[in-house]
């Protein structure tokens, strides 16, 4: 639904966005990723027609942007960046302007507004000035705006920023009921959001993809998969040093942290990233040795990691590879 080609955007000798290419099909959430000035933002705005690319196409339900651009973003839903919004109009006012641009009439727009008023929970603040409005209540009246006419193709940039937890909780079931019938790119900072409700993450780094998968296989690239951690006394910790260092397939240890509560965690890894027996082997000799274990799990990876080592500074990655 969403094709990608060779995109390139230039804003004078600063190359933002450099040859990216990707595709995303109907049922896909991708979770796009990177640093600050990586050129997340600037991708969905050429995507959405908002800036024309230097080079490259962009096909979105089979409308390609630049030739067919309104084709293409009646087929879109979008929340930019800050979720912008008239601050003088109620969410009301807004919605019904958002309804009558998209062509909706009468009882059409009556039941999209309603729709979508349902489904952001903002009900209770239609009628008051969006300028007095919370950042999270602002940032659904945007998302309302972008679900309003039903569109295939959604964009969403930072989609739960200034929520509380239970805003977020729902904007996160509702991006899940709709990604069946829907092709969805979200951009966040929030790892965790990929892990929520993400079927695949792209990282991009100074406007180059650097990785494409599902969170999972991104997660299995980190030097944590299927590693163990164990927090046990701190009595214990030298002996349980000592005794880790012994067991099969260990190949490094780490202390992760000390408790206030005089606990003390152990991080060990294997020679095998593939090895997922050695939280077996972590537990046997936690038995026994008669340890009293506080914690005891093996890592399923860590993406926040991943996500370092993909996009640091090249002096960081040539001292680290000098490492």
């Amino acid at each position: 639904m969403i094709e990608i080609n060779g995109l390139v955007k230039k804003f004078g000798p600063f190359t933002a966005v450099d040859g990216i290419s990707f595709s995303v099909a109907r049922g896909e959430v991708l979770g796009f990723l990177g640093p600050n000035g990586a050129g997340k933002s600037t991708t969905m705005k050429m995507v959405t027609g908002f800036l024309a690319p230097t080079a490259g196409h962009i096909s979105v339900c089979g409308h390609e942007v630049g030739p067919d651009t309104l084709a293409a973003q009646r087929m879109i839903g979008y929340l930019p960046e800050g979720a912008p919004a008239y601050a003088d109009m109620t969410p009301l006012q807004f919605l019904r302007f958002i309804a009558d641009i998209r062509g909706l009439k009468g009882s059409a727009a009556t039941a999209a507004i309603a729709r979508a008023v349902d489904r952001t929970e903002i009900a209770g603040v239609m009628e008051q000035p969006i300028e007095t409005l919370s950042k999270g209540f602002r940032r659904r009246v945007g998302l309302a705006q972008s679900i309003l006419h039903d569109p295939p193709v959604l964009i969403m940039d930072e989609p739960t920023d200034g929520l509380d937890p239970n805003q977020k909780f729902a904007v996160r079931k509702l991006i899940a009921e709709m990604a069946p019938t829907k092709a969805i790119i979200i951009s966040t900072h929030i790892l965790e959001e990929v892990d929520a409700i993400c079927s695949r993450a792209l990282i991009i780094d100074r406007g180059r993809i650097v990785a494409d998968g599902t969170p999972a296989a991104l997660t299995a690239r980190s030097r944590y998969h299927n590693a163990v951690t164990l927090t046990l006394d701190a009595g214990d910790a030298d002996a349980a040093r000592d005794a880790l260092s012994a067991v099969e397939g260990v190949v490094s240890m780490e202390e992760d942290a000390r408790g206030a509560d005089h606990s003390f965690t152990l991080f060990a890894t294997s020679a095998d990233e593939a090895d997922t027996s050695l939280v077996d082997r972590v537990g046997n000799l936690a038995r026994e040795k008669s340890w009293n274990v506080r914690t005891l799990y093996g890592e399923p990876g860590r993406l926040d990691e991943v996500f370092r080592s993909l996009t640091r500074p090249d002096t960081e990655k040539a001292q680290g590879d000098a490492a």
